[in-house]
């Protein structure tokens, strides 16, 4: 399907149009086409969403569903740079539909409407990256067969592909049973017109065309009748007037006649990459480097484009149900798939929202693949299907597990009751092999994040209260124990309990019973009082969001500012200060309203493992950072610089878990931070 509107802003819904799609609620429209509607969706957190619905016409066709059910299980294959991920979908809904994070920003045709062509590092960042989403696509076995303008959105963060593997199935970019062929002319490439053929060379032929028209603003075969199209791809020159002479030269091999002569995709990707960091290198003056770890950390320093804003998203985000309390409770001693229709798939982000149904937590990390930091093996699925293992903080989360299910297991779906001490009285260990494979995932999920602020002592046990349908995890005993150690254990606790129970009832929604968790602290043993630090939810998602994005807080801060005892971290932490450093520096001494004595002010960063994320704070003790002007220089140049740093960590690191970031500026000796912003490198 093709979705010029997909990007764009949210317009008003229309009569007839759902209120829900699947587990999203729907909030207008962003576009639509001739095989369906694109609609803005938002999951129960508030994460921004495009959700399109096939067209009834289309839906009613045997033979069209059945290449949308294989073309949607192909490109949940697709992990990548510069991709829009495909997040869930249901082939098999009267209009089937499937939901994609949602990309900001204008299609490429409308950006050089807007503001003209493309040029200097932007231009090569657009070109290496959109060569490396093809890549990415061609190397998971799937063809694109729809490369246009109107399916690239320059995005604040850089390009991104839309559409992978899902066009050939929604509107037929090959010959049809009556032999027409129906793509965009100008995007078609020579053996598409000759023999209806679609392969990856052809996805580099409407590349290089891509490039030339990102490059020029003119379309390199002209525009016109489509047979005066037609006939200029197959036997005219096209116009390259205007591009740079080295990234002319690759243009004119992917825009080769023959196939045979054209490069792959990677070799593109590559080739852009190094002219990438040649552009570079023009700014600072240093010898050019190329390091294939750490290009999409050189797209998004290169990338330079308007960053947009759609007021119609700004919907408040629903209230959690997490609490944090501060009662006593005096107590005796502690008592000694895939499910439905709807396809949840692997994503790029751990613990965004998912839709509701079977999840693939093998496949889930920041960039879709699974992570071996901590790993356990689950207990056999119904049918005798053992779960592979994979790491409980990566799989993904979805935000509402029973979005759908009739008659859940689990009944308590919006109690916000406290506990009481008879709930933790009553709890006991373990009674069943999923209980158990439960309760080693959230110890698992704890004990990893507490070892990087150097807390392994705190040994969490998890025991079960099976009348109030709640885990339950209790520390200690370690008698006067810091207030801000108390708050890492009640985070990971909450955050452990929360993402093992979600996805446990996603997976079995109809036969497992526990979605409300409860973390508790013990002084000694034979203290019979325990504190509880914190309760919640599964079913009311797992992250801290402000209209749809994720938001840092004060207790992120707080974890944040323990000192790491990880090595990585440390090493990344330390370089990231001195370069954060080193660029405010830079950017006060260029002025632009920043006052240079700013630059004197103290910068730190630190990791909270939690929310797999970095805190940057600056002490501005004699307020040189007043206004909003200057901490939003502040912000960008933090921003900037942690990104790329986090991004090339995780370049050279799959298992790197940290790409989301906060900022914050400290006003004289308050000691309460101001959080200036937050967001996710990866988005």
């Amino acid at each position: 399907m093709s979705t010029p509107g997909a990007v764009g802003r949210v317009q008003p819904a229309r009569p007839g149009d759902p209120a829900r799609i699947g587990p999203y609620r729907i909030i207008g429209r962003l576009g639509s086409g001739g095989m369906g509607t694109v609609h803005a969706g938002l999951t129960a957190d508030g994460l921004r969403i495009a959700v399109k619905v096939i067209h009834p016409a289309q839906a009613q066709d045997p033979e069209f569903r059945a290449r949308f059910r294989r073309e949607v299980q192909l490109s949940a294959r697709v992990q990548g740079p510069c991709l829009v991920p495909l997040l869930a979908a249901d082939p098999e809904a009267a209009a089937p539909w499937l939901a994609t994070a949602y990309a900001p920003g204008p299609t490429l045709d409308r950006h050089l409407a807007e503001h003209g062509p493309l040029d200097g590092g932007t231009l090569y960042a657009f070109a290496t990256g959109t060569a490396q989403a093809l890549a990415a696509i061609h190397e998971a076995g799937v063809v694109h067969r729809d490369v246009k303008p109107q399916n690239v959105i320059l995005t604040p963060a850089g390009p991104r592909v839309l559409d992978f593997g899902i066009a050939h199935a929604a509107d037929g970019t090959s010959v049809t049973r009556t032999g027409v062929i129906t793509g965009t002319p100008g995007w078609i490439s020579p053996e598409y017109y000759r023999h209806g053929t679609a392969g990856p060379a052809g996805d580099l032929f409407a590349w290089g065309a891509l490039v030339a028209y990102a490059a020029t603003g003119r379309l390199p075969f002209g525009a016109g009748a489509p047979d005066a199209v037609a006939f200029r791809v197959l036997s005219g020159e096209p116009d390259l007037d205007g591009l740079p002479p080295e990234l002319r030269e690759i243009v004119e091999t992917a825009l080769a006649k023959d196939p045979a002569d054209r490069m792959s995709a990677a070799a593109a990707g590559e080739r852009c990459a190094r002219l990438l960091a040649a552009q570079a290198t023009q700014v600072t003056g240093s010898a050019p480097t190329y390091e294939p770890t750490r290009v999409a950390e050189a797209v998004m320093a290169q990338w330079e484009v308007p960053t947009p804003d759609d007021p119609r998203w700004h919907a408040p985000a629903r209230a959690s149900r997490r609490r944090t309390v501060a009662v006593v409770l005096v107590a005796a001693a502690m008592a000694g798939a895939l499910v439905g229709t709807v396809i949840a798939l692997p994503g790029t982000g751990g613990g965004h929202p998912r839709a509701g149904g079977a999840t693939n937590p093998a496949t889930a990390s920041p960039a879709g693949q699974a992570s071996a930091a901590v790993r356990h093996t689950r207990s056999a699925a119904p049918g005798g299907t053992t779960e592979p293992a994979v790491d409980p903080r990566r799989a993904p989360v979805p935000s509402d597990p029973l979005a759908g299910v009739a008659h859940p297991a689990f009944t308590r779906a919006g109690d916000e009751t406290q506990p009481t001490d008879a709930e933790w009285r009553s709890s006991t260990m373990a009674a069943t092999a999923a209980e158990t494979d439960v309760a080693k995932a959230v110890q698992d999920g704890m004990k990893a994040m507490l070892a990087t602020k150097n807390l392994a002592f705190m040994e969490p046990t998890v025991t079960f209260s099976r009348s109030a349908q709640t885990l339950v995890v209790t520390g200690g005993p370690v008698s006067q124990l810091p207030e801000e150690q108390q708050e890492v254990f009640r985070r990971s606790g909450e955050m452990a309990a929360c993402t093992t129970l979600g996805r446990r009832l996603a997976n079995d929604p109809t036969g497992w019973p526990y979605g409300r968790y409860s973390v508790y602290w013990k002084d000694s043993d034979t203290d019979p009082q325990a504190n509880i630090l914190g309760f919640g939810e599964a079913t009311d998602g797992c992250y801290t969001m402000t209209a749809g994005q994720w938001q840092g807080d004060e207790s992120g801060m707080a974890t944040a500012e323990i000192p790491s005892s990880d090595k990585a971290e440390i090493r990344v932490a330390d370089a990231t200060d001195k370069a954060i450093t080193a660029a405010w520096k830079i950017r006060a001494g260029e002025g632009g309203g920043v006052d240079s004595s700013a630059a004197d002010n103290e910068i730190s960063l630190g990791f909270d493992p939690v929310e797999k994320a970095a805190y940057i704070w600056t002490y501005d003790s004699n307020a040189q950072l007043v206004g909003r002007a200057q901490r939003a220089n502040f912000q960008d140049v933090a921003t900037r610089t942690t990104c790329r740093k986090l991004l090339a960590e995780y370049g050279a690191d799959k298992t790197w878990q940290y790409t989301r970031w906060s900022v914050a500026v400290f006003e004289g000796n308050s000691g309460v931070p101001e959080f200036t912003g937050s967001g996710d490198c990866m988005r």
